[in-house]
């Protein structure tokens, strides 16, 4: 149950979102709500006051930029499925089931930075880039500096993911997921893209506290060589009950056999 001050604000635009953020630091900011929402049932999160921020329209949708395409943080799963965007459609297939890929939004899911999200690898495979804006102006921060951790992004306090920048001239990509049955989620899961230079780059998530890249299966990949095993160090990886990090470890060398088949 709520406290009786419990604060709900909703904001039309980006420039009205920033503005409550900076009169009231307390605020969370919630879109689609299929990251917050659990956790706020759970009671792993308590914040004392949301902000809607899924009427903004200028954040949803998808255009081509020259070699570039920007996708709106607000744009849905399910938008990005029937989308020509590079490897995204493959990812967005993967996630949730119909009722959470019709609401949930692709900016919530990166900026939420779950650990066993499935679109944090594709964002490092693809070198994508994220805008994000705030009090002090715009800034574009690459996909290798936006994951930080656990369930810790890039974006700060009193700011907002407004864009995805994803290249356009990928020459192919594959993803391959290894999901636990109910939650769906990435006990691991690899991305592998081919890029516009005929250059392979490769990440998994899942594993690990945060979406990584590969860059043992991309030095084999280039060079010519086979995928081979023991891409990642088991001892950097995380265990629970449904896998350890050993039987994790295994995951990345099959699932990156099987997605580099692909490209």
């Amino acid at each position: 149950m709520y406290p009786a001050n419990f604060d709900y604000q909703k904001a039309a635009s980006v420039e009205e979102a920033l503005a409550l953020m900076s009169a009231n630091p307390d605020l969370k900011v919630i879109a689609g709500g299929h990251s917050l929402l659990p956790a706020m049932k759970l009671r792993l999160a308590q914040p004392p006051a949301l902000l809607d921020v899924w009427g903004i329209e200028e954040l949803k949708g998808i255009r081509r930029e020259g070699d570039w395409f920007v996708v709106g943080a607000m744009t849905t799963h399910a938008d990005v499925l029937r989308s020509d965007l590079p490897l995204f459609p493959e990812v967005a297939y993967e996630v949730g089931d119909p009722m959470v890929r019709n609401r949930g939004t692709i900016g919530g899911s990166l900026a939420h930075a779950d650990p066993s999200a499935d679109y944090p690898a594709a964002a490092l495979a693809l070198g994508a880039e994220f805008v994000i804006r705030g009090p002090q102006g715009e800034r574009v921060v690459p996909a290798g500096e936006m994951f930080l951790g656990m369930f810790e992004s890039a974006v700060q306090p009193g700011e907002l993911l407004t864009h995805i920048r994803i290249p356009a001239t990928v020459q192919a990509s594959a993803y391959e997921k290894f999901k636990h049955p109910a939650s769906h989620y990435a006990i691991v899961g690899v991305a592998v893209v081919r890029d516009a230079n005929g250059q392979i780059r490769a990440a998994y998530t899942g594993a690990g506290e945060k979406a990584e890249r590969l860059p043992m299966l991309e030095e084999r990949l280039n060079s010519g060589q086979p995928v081979g095993t023991g891409l990642v160090d088991a001892g950097n990886l995380l265990g629970d009950r449904f896998a350890s990090p050993e039987y994790r470890a295994h995951l990345v060398d099959v699932l990156a056999e099987r997605a580099a088949a692909r490209v």
